[in-house]
């Protein structure tokens, strides 16, 4: 199973708000997910994020590929090495 480090959208209509979640490749962006590993609120200013670090970390060491958006995320926060990110 190939691990996918990616938002999912929660939240109304012109109002999102997106958890950060470990999910399977093949799975629906809104679909089922393996773990919520954080939240990300871009409505405030500057944006609300809240993160597992050592969760991510777990999912990045076993492999799990994180979006480009998730990767821009991680690496503002400084959430993780940059070695562990780029690969």
């Amino acid at each position: 199973m190939s691990v996918r480090i990616r938002l999912t959208r929660k939240g109304t209509k012109k109002k999102p708000f997106y958890r950060i979640v470990a999910a399977d490749i093949e799975a629906p962006r809104d679909g089922r997910f393996l773990e919520t590993l954080g939240t990300y609120n871009p409505m405030t200013e500057p944006a609300d994020i809240v993160l597992k670090q050592e969760r991510i970390q777990y999912w990045l060491d076993k492999g799990a590929k994180p979006s480009t958006t998730v990767l821009s995320i991680l690496k503002k926060q400084a959430a993780v090495p940059e070695q562990a990110v780029s690969a």
